[in-house]
């Protein structure tokens, strides 16, 4: 993946997941030394926030489309909420009107965790809500690289199949 070619192979999709998990064991490990220190009810309200408005909403969506089709407000409220930048002016915010603390690990706790343990990562347009298949693109383009490789052989993804409906409705 670079500026010319931003898509990810297998393997640079684990290696990016590993990344994240990283900093999701440094934000545990910070949880743990200053569990006294930690409002939790904040914490809570910080950690579950994210998915309340960010996540939730486009599920119950998705769920109840017909075609998994559903309008693009949804991936703009994932996308918005799950972002280190939104997450980091609110980090800032919540520091300026109501002081630094601990409670606010929750914040990138819950996004490492979704990156680096589940691999959740900001969801494009053209993708199903809730994948469940590899996109035949995605799959087709893996194969590519294969055999282009020069004898290095990137994993195809299993799961192959359509993923119609792609699940976006203007």
């Amino acid at each position: 993946m670079d500026a010319k070619n931003p898509f990810e192979t297998p393997t640079t999709y684990r290696l990016h997941r590993a990344e994240y998990l990283v900093g999701f064991v440094a934000t545990t490990v910070l949880l743990i030394v200053h569990i006294g220190q930690i409002r939790w009810v904040p914490a809570v309200a910080l950690f579950v926030y994210i998915d309340i408005i960010g996540y939730i909403p486009g599920a119950i969506a998705y769920r109840r489309s017909k075609d998994g089709r559903i309008p693009k407000v949804y991936y703009v409220l994932y996308n918005t909420m799950h972002s280190l930048i939104t997450q980091a002016a609110v980090a800032t915010l919540w520091g300026v009107f109501f002081g630094w603390e601990w409670a606010l690990l929750a914040l990138p706790f819950h996004l490492f965790g979704d990156r680096g343990l589940f691999g959740n990562f900001l969801k494009p347009f053209g993708m199903s809500f809730e994948p469940h298949k590899t996109n035949p693109a995605y799959h087709d383009m893996v194969a590519a690289l294969n055999a282009a490789g020069k004898g290095r052989r990137v994993p195809v993804p299993t799961g192959g199949g359509s993923l119609a409906p792609l699940g976006v409705r203007r």
